[in-house]
C-alpha cells in the first residue's frame, strides 16, 4: 500500500514537471504571440538569408517577427511580411535594414523609425529599405583597393 502511494506521488510529480516544461517552451517560442499586432510589408533587392520567424528589432529591442518572405513576381523584389505589436507605432518614413547578429550569421530586421507625424497602418508598406551588406564582397573590395594603392604607378 505504501509503495503505491509513493509511485502515485512520483508519477504526479513527473506529470507536473512535464506540463511546466511544455508551458515554458510554449511561452519562449512566441507561438501564441501571433494574434495581437498588425502586419506591414517591406520590399528588398536582396534579403541575405532573412527568413520567416526571424526577429524584428528597434534599437536592439524585439518588437515583432518576420511572418513570411516571398518574391514579388512583378518587380522581382523580395517582399517581407512583418508583424509588430499593437503598442508599436511606426511613422510613415520608417526605414528597414537587414542586419547580422554576429560575424557568424543570424539575421534580423532592424527598424529605424522616422519623424513623420502619420503612422503606418495594417498592410502599410515601408518605403525605405536597405539590403544586407555581403561580407565577402566587402572584404574583396577592401583587398583589391589596397592592392591597387600599393601598385607601382604606370608611366
Amino acid at each position: 500500500m505504501k509503495r503505491s502511494v509513493v509511485e502515485t506521488a512520483l508519477g504526479a510529480l513527473v506529470v507536473i514537471v512535464a506540463v511546466s516544461f511544455l508551458m515554458f517552451s510554449y511561452k519562449l517560442s512566441n507561438i501564441g504571440a501571433g494574434s495581437d499586432g498588425y502586419e506591414v510589408i517591406a520590399n528588398f533587392a536582396g534579403i541575405g538569408g532573412l527568413a520567416a520567424g526571424d526577429d524584428v528589432q528597434i534599437s536592439g529591442v524585439k518588437v515583432g517577427t518576420i511572418t513570411a518572405v516571398e518574391l514579388d513576381e512583378k518587380t522581382y523584389l523580395a517582399r517581407v511580411h512583418i508583424k509588430v505589436g499593437n503598442e508599436v507605432k511606426l511613422p510613415l518614413d520608417t526605414a528597414a535594414l537587414i542586419s547580422s547578429e554576429s560575424l557568424l550569421g543570424g539575421r534580423y530586421l532592424a527598424l529605424e523609425p522616422g519623424a513623420d507625424e502619420e503612422y503606418l497602418g495594417p498592410g502599410g508598406v515601408i518605403e525605405y529599405t536597405q539590403a544586407p551588406q555581403n561580407l565577402e564582397q566587402l572584404l574583396g573590395q577592401f583587398i583589391f583597393n589596397q592592392q591597387g594603392e600599393n601598385a607601382a604607378p604606370s608611366q
